[in-house]
């Protein structure tokens, strides 16, 4: 089901509530994005209130809180930073000063009783709150495990109340400033009754005996195994699911870059009975625990390597729930009817009947429910055009290989380790076989080989990396391209890498000519933009079979005033740096905007591939990896008073602006003269090629103009792409008594639209 997102006023009944942060901001985080790095705990149960901590940084200048989604109301209670060196050394040197000065005094007096540190802080003018700042400081400094990290100092409590009737699932929180808004983390709402740890837990175990299921909350610090004891009863099946990197996908200054949790039970005598830190491929362990006899188990959670920090958030799922392991088929025709078989723990239910979507509904991926017991759960399956089959059981090598045709799918397991599927196929021209397993949830590390009748091999793949999976670590479905020379008959085998295979190994394998195609990604997710403000964003063409055609952007049936410049992604790249332009006029509420790509499906066809822009955000892993995580609602909060006008305008081009290879280009501007003498205004130019520049000259006719200069040793002809430029004011005032060296002002304007542009032939001006 997809979330409305709402955003009220403080004092409204609503189901998103905003609450001011009332103290000052300091000066030097003024006007930077709230950026959030955890929330914890991280999810609240339905029809309860539940206190949580935000970490981050530059929370302070954030006055409103956005989730996703009905249901849920949020008050800001407090703001809290620790004191950072310099403030902690400023009023440590007074304490001392203090100190020597009173220590001074008694010798004078001949009293020999030193002062008390109330007494020191009292002359010394500092607060109690201050000194009591003073010893978590200190306390903070010499913990040898604490890792400091500016991007976490800053905490935020707030105060969430969720309704009874609230959607279960995953939303996203974001904080908003007065120009920004903050990255999304994802706050859970659940069913189950919610409790956290109790620190220290790691010798003394958080008691959590109650009525399953349970929800555990907690956080890992540098070194640290939380502990937990329950009570079982002999024959209980319990299903233990921990979700850490499902709470935080990524961090991106940890490597591997996310929190690897490991899951250990313990029996009363302190023998470990079971262990898992993962879940086949999926990073977040999941332990099936058939209790063998009544008693009281203790469950212990650490980081693989034991790290941690205030971001090394989880919670853990425990009770006699269902749980899917495997699904087959993975995957059915539109507008067909299928039953699937449910493989897993704590089913009620192993079969499924089906009905997929019509061919005007049609989604590549769809997820559908099953009822088990008192409880639905969840599955994908991947939905095709084309025929299906199922393979034959007896197919293991060339003489019982199965005969199937190109243009079809087909739904196969590797049953057991080493088991191999065989094909042949009657084909000449170009093929591809593609495989979609773990994309879908299964272990299967597949690897495709193609041979001819006499055995030689033709084509080999092993992975084959698809952007679009933004939370796969490793790409380990197979995509295999050969072009067949004459017809006849090929062989093509399907094993798994590691020899490894079972009932859950399934996999849909399709055969097929080139089908050139592409997805796309915009990024920001939410944007806040004030009232006419043009902002720049970024789409992302994901790329597939050799797709090569240019890709034209535009909005889908936007609110009036929303407009887009530079909306095309050229066939050669895979990605554009465009804008945005929002409304003149302001709500302060979130639209949800549709962006659609069309492209020819070749040269000069008439027939176009529409597809949607997901929205995204741009996660880091590790320092250096980016993924493109896809999020529910592509979100613009325009809001506040318009921007200073800009001081000058340009006519858009009706196509693109012809850039020379060599020497220079001018953009005739109209200029406002009497806000910004040509001399006082300036442009910078916003992840540009190398090879141009741009800056603001003076035009006798129309007053200035925007001059490019292109240098050909650092870019060809044919270069294709859109120029996004911000513009600025600056200037330095005349010396005064008062003032004899002031500084140089500056007023920024902000941005124009994309400028796309093309690099030709032709030489350019001197």
């Amino acid at each position: 089901m997809k979330h409305k997102s709402t955003l009220f006023v403080a004092s409204s009944l609503a189901t998103l509530l905003i609450a001011a942060i009332s103290s000052p901001v300091p000066a030097q985080n003024r006007g930077a994005a709230p950026h959030l790095a955890y929330v914890y705990p991280a999810g609240c149960e339905r029809g309860m209130t539940c206190e949580v901590m935000v970490g981050g940084q530059f929370l302070k200048d954030a006055g409103e809180v956005y989730v996703s989604g009905e249901g849920v109301k949020v008050e800001i209670v407090r703001w809290y930073r620790p004191l950072t060196a310099g403030e902690y050394n400023n009023l440590n040197m007074k304490f001392r000063e203090a100190r020597e000065r009173l220590v001074g005094q008694a010798v004078l007096r001949g009293n020999a009783t030193n002062p008390t540190d109330q007494e020191i802080a009292l002359a010394a003018g500092i607060t109690e709150e201050q000194l009591r700042e003073m010893e978590i400081y200190r306390r903070r400094d010499r913990d040898p495990k604490r890792q400091p990290n500016d991007q976490l100092e800053e905490q935020v409590t707030l105060r969430l109340t969720v309704a009874l009737e609230a959607e279960p699932g995953k939303r996203e929180l974001r904080f908003l400033g007065e120009n920004s808004i903050s990255n999304p983390i994802w706050f859970h709402i659940d069913r189950w009754i919610e409790v956290r740890e109790s620190e220290p837990n790691d010798i003394v175990a958080t008691e959590v005996t109650g009525r399953f299921p349970i929800v555990i909350n907690g956080q890992i610090m540098p070194g640290d195994v939380d502990r937990f004891r329950m009570e079982a009863k002999q024959g209980m099946k319990l299903v233990i699911q921990v979700a850490a990197r499902e709470v935080i996908p990524y961090l991106a200054d940890a490597v591997p870059g996310w929190f690897q949790a490991v899951a250990v039970i313990v029996d009363e005598s302190g023998e470990e009975i079971a262990w898992a830190d993962s879940f086949y491929f999926r990073q977040d362990p999941v332990l099936y625990f058939e209790v063998p006899h009544d008693g009281r188990y203790t469950l212990e959670i650490r980081d693989a390597l034991y790290r941690g920090r205030e971001d090394f958030v989880y919670r853990i799922t425990v009770g006699e729930l269902p749980l899917v392991t495997s699904v087959f088929p993975l995957g059915a025709r539109v507008e067909s009817e299928s039953t699937v078989q449910l493989r897993g723990w704590n089913l009620t239910n192993t079969e499924q009947t089906i009905q997929t979507m019509s061919r005007q509904d049609y989604r590549p991926r769809r997820w559908y429910s099953s009822i088990q017991g008192d409880h639905t759960i969840r599955f994908p399956l991947q939905i095709d055009h084309w025929p299906e089959v199922i393979e034959e059981a007896s197919n293991d090598d060339r003489q019982t290989a199965q005969e199937v045709s190109t243009r079809m799918t087909i739904n196969g397991r590797i049953e057991q380790p080493g088991d191999r599927d065989v094909y042949r196929i009657n084909a000449s021209g170009r093929i591809i076989a593609e495989i979609h397993a773990r994309r879908l949830g299964s272990p299967l590390d597949s690897m495709l080989t193609l041979t001819d009748a006499d055995g030689n091999e033709i084509a080999f793949n092993d992975d084959h990396e698809d952007l679009s999976q933004a939370m796969e670590t490793h790409h380990a479905d197979s995509h295999l391209e050969a072009s067949i020379g004459a017809q006849g008959d090929y062989f093509l085998t399907v094993t798994d890498v590691q020899g490894n295979g079972g009932p859950d190994f399934g996999y849909r394998l399709q055969l097929r000519s080139p089908q050139a195609d592409y997805e796309l990604r915009v990024t920001p997710s939410t944007i806040m933009a004030r009232a006419g403000q043009v902002v720049p964003i970024t789409v992302f063409a994901l790329r597939r079979d050799g797709f090569d055609q240019d890709i034209e952007l535009s909005l889908v049936d936007p609110p009036p005033g929303f407009r887009l410049d530079g909306g095309v992604i050229p066939g050669e790249s895979g990605q554009v740096r465009m804008t945005l332009t929002a409304p003149r006029t302001a709500n302060g509420k979130p639209i949800q905007l549709q962006m659609q790509g069309s492209a020819p499906r070749r040269l000069r066809s008439r027939s176009r591939i529409i597809r949607p822009a997901i929205p995204a955000e741009n996660m880091m892993q590790a320092f250096i990896w980016y993924h493109l995580v896809p999020v529910e609602d592509w979100n613009v909060i325009v809001s506040g008073r318009p921007r200073t006008s800009m001081p000058l305008s340009i006519a858009m081009p009706s196509d693109r602006i012809s850039l020379p290879r060599e020497g220079a280009w001018l953009l005739n501007v109209m200029l406002d003269a009497k806000r910004a003498p040509v001399d006082q205004l300036h442009v910078d130019l916003h992840d540009a090629p190398d090879g141009i520049e741009a800056s603001i000259v003076a035009d006798p006719v129309m007053g200035a103009a925007i001059k490019f200069d292109v240098s050909a040793e650092k870019i060809a002809s044919g270069h294709r792409g859109n120029l996004l430029l911000s513009v600025y004011k600056e200037f330095t005032p005349e010396p005064t008594e008062s003032d004899p060296a002031p500084r140089p002002r500056r007023t920024e304007y902000g941005y124009l639209p994309a400028l796309p542009f093309e690099v030709t032939g032709q030489r350019g001006v001197r």
